[in-house]
């Protein structure tokens, strides 16, 4: 008996989809979501967006690096990125005799440009809809472990079958709606990626950790890059004699401003969101989850901070993992809030109310839709306990104790490992991390170095512990860690803790890998009903960092009763916010005191006669749409995306419509720093700037 395919794409195509909501395929634009664009202001056509038969907007949006987005933005493959998103590139090339991030970078020739070892570059050549390649063969009596073993066989012969159609290029079968629906995506992948400026950290992440999430906002997030090629503009690996990719399609970039209203778009790679999230995986994320998230990190990065403060070497060495780990961070406390204060288990409960009366009603047991919340429930209750320990696990050991890393690195690696590692504050952060872990793992969770090693040989002290670890361990140092044979490596105390933790974390696989397939089952059923259940809504797919657009309107919004917040930042808020006793934060260039001070900015102003920073639209984003370009109905940039807002944290669960912002750097911001700042006319020169 052969399965009858879910009709996805008539569910997603039937009619004009609807408001803020959503990150829409691009091949389901003209069908779906280009009538009610065009209400909204845009005046271009699908086509002219996405096209599989000639060059479009979407061949100006690339991935950058692992998780971001960036747009070309001229003739010679120059890439705007945020400066977040260049961060750890910026750090990687960073000295202290060299300090890219606290003084910036400007390259003033090609030849100054800096190459960024393992930094990569991605377009999208290719999006194919490979649903009946992938499940059609697939009977609907299946189990869910051989529906997905035959899923794997497919997706494997079909990636090779599809690479020999897109030579050089690295093709992802990618799942949609929750394994419902499948994409190949075939992306031909730049490695010579070069470092072309970058504004100092008290511009480019002005206001820290402090305003990350937070709207009033005021940062000029945003780094700038170039893509070489071979001389056939191939991708090729870095050499003296590669040339700036000569793009096909590149971004105009308006000055025109924009009001209250505009339309505006975004195309980016968003990384991850739940909106199919159960009231049960919401129990396991409030109760575990974030709080786990929260305290664990919390406690390493007092440690860090106050050494970052004290040292540049430190700070430099470590300002890329204290960003990475403080962001996650705060989104967890800002998810955990929103999720409360907006009530949101409830508004699911509701949801799942009508969706079991709706399937015990109107659906045959054999469809199995009476079964997906059930199976949802029964799994998601039985891997909190056991996702719970192996995250505690990662979080205080792998994660956060960096002499663990170093055991489980290959001599190869560890250079670059060493550059930014030290083993003075690494020792603080480990003496913490395995108190708390003692202090708030259930005993039987714990690795066995406490019972074997920690008690039996220094009395349960774990300070002492730590300090015979560090004192006679290899890996305390780049040369003995590389001096170290095999044998050596091996037997190391820092090894051994690694081992111990990997192996405590394993004993929980077994179970875990049982769980999974009951959840993944009753997740695909429920998501399956619920667009049958509901054949007259728009519904988008989950995001899975592929291309996506989501469009809107520039918008400000109200956070609390009685409160407005405009749309827009401007200088004048750069220059109130100093504070010189947060200068890692607050921070204010002399330089743009002098321009603020002489009204200096050029063309750049806005018609109000400010120069505006930053400003909102309701978007629907999320991770990974770092970097996205923000376009107005001509599809010409204006803003780069860079940030959600404090009071719609939760907005990855579930969307809210009056609260949700996407904050971004305005684009005239941008290019006062690279102009009237930096100084950078041979930059300026590459980009086509319209002014109407």
């Amino acid at each position: 008996m052969k399965k009858v395919l879910f009709t996805l794409a008539a569910a997603m195509i039937a009619f004009s989809a609807a408001a803020d909501e959503g990150m829409w395929l691009l091949p389901y634009l003209q069908k779906m979501n280009i009538k009610d664009m065009k209400a909204k202001g845009c005046k271009l056509s699908a086509e002219d967006i996405y096209s599989m038969n000639q060059s479009s907007l979407k061949d100006a949006i690339v991935i950058f690096g692992g998780g971001c987005t960036g747009e070309i933005v001229s003739d010679k493959g120059l890439v705007f990125t945020n400066h977040h998103c260049g961060y750890g590139s910026i750090q990687q090339l960073s000295s202290v005799e060299h300090d890219y991030l606290k003084y910036g970078f400007w390259a003033n020739s090609f030849e100054e440009e800096l190459p960024v070892p393992g930094l990569a570059v991605r377009f999208v050549r290719s999006i194919e809809d490979v649903t009946a390649q992938v499940v059609g063969n697939i009977p609907s009596i299946a189990s869910e472990q051989e529906r997905q073993k035959q899923v794997s066989e497919n997706i494997k012969g079909l990636a090779a079958e599809l690479s020999k159609k897109h030579k050089g290029m690295s093709v992802q079968i990618v799942p949609f709606f929750g394994g419902n629906q499948y994409f190949a995506f075939a992306y031909e992948v730049y490695t010579d990626v070069r470092l072309v400026g970058t504004p100092p950290s008290s511009i480019g992440k002005f206001g820290g950790e402090t305003d990350n999430w937070m709207w009033p906002r005021h940062t000029g997030d945003f780094s700038i890059f170039r893509v070489y090629a071979d001389k056939d503009n191939k991708p090729a690996a870095y050499s003296k004699d590669n040339q700036p990719y000569r793009a096909e399609r590149h971004l105009e970039i308006s000055i025109a401003g924009y009001k209250e209203g505009d339309f505006s778009m975004i195309m980016g790679f968003p990384g991850s969101t739940q909106r199919y999230m159960t009231s049960y995986e919401i129990d396991k994320m409030l109760e575990v989850e974030n709080p786990q998230r929260i305290y664990i990190r919390g406690e390493r990065q007092k440690i860090l901070w106050e050494a970052m403060e004290a040292s540049d070497e430190i700070r430099i060495k470590y300002a890329s993992k204290y960003a990475g780990s403080s962001n996650y961070w705060k989104n967890s406390i800002g998810m955990s809030r929103g999720l409360k204060k907006l009530n949101i288990k409830s508004k699911k409960q509701a949801e799942e109310q009508a969706f079991q009366k709706w399937a015990d009603a109107n659906t045959l047991p054999e469809e199995r839709f009476i079964e997906a919340l059930p199976k949802i429930k029964e799994a998601t209750e039985k891997l909190t306990a056991l996702e719970g320990a192996t995250q505690y696990l990662s979080e205080a050991f792998l994660r956060a104790v960096e002499i663990i890393q170093a055991a489980r690195t290959s001599v190869e690696r560890l250079d670059g490992f060493y550059k930014d590692y030290d083993v003075a504050l690494d020792r603080k952060v480990a003496k913490r991390m395995l108190t708390i872990a003692r202090e708030n793992m259930r005993p039987e969770d714990l690795p066995s170095i406490y019972t074997e090693v920690i008690d039996a040989k220094f009395g349960g002290n774990v300070e002492k512990y730590v300090d015979w670890l560090y004192d006679n361990s290899v890996f305390a140092s780049a040369a003995t860690a590389k001096a170290a044979s095999k044998e050596v490596r091996s037997a190391d105390p820092a090894y051994v803790l690694a081992e111990s933790v990997v192996n405590k974390m394993m004993t929980y696989s077994p179970e875990i890998q049982r769980l999974r397939p009951l959840y993944n089952e009753g997740h695909r059923l429920y998501i399956a009903g619920l667009m049958r259940m509901q054949p007259n809504k728009a519904w988008a797919s989950d995001a899975n960092f592929t291309i996506r657009l989501t469009y809107g309107n520039i918008l400000p919004y109200n956070p609390a009763d009685a409160i407005t917040y405009n749309y827009f930042t401007t200088l004048e808020g750069v220059i109130a916010k100093e504070d010189k006793s947060n200068p890692l934060e607050f921070t204010v260039e002399e330089k743009l005191k002098e321009l603020y001070a002489k009204k200096d900015y050029g063309q750049y102003a806005d018609k109000d006669g400010k120069l505006h920073v930053g400003f909102l639209c309701n978007l629907d984003i999320t991770g990974g749409n770092s970097g996205s370009p923000v376009l107005d109905g001509k599809g010409r940039l204006i803003g780069l995306a860079f940030d959600g807002n404090w009071e719609a944290m939760s907005g990855d669960i579930a969307f809210e419509h009056e609260l949700q912002r996407c904050i971004a750097v305005d684009i005239r911001y941008v290019l006062f720093v690279v102009d009237k700042f930096a100084g950078c006319k041979h930059i300026m020169d590459e980009l086509t700037i319209v002014k109407k």
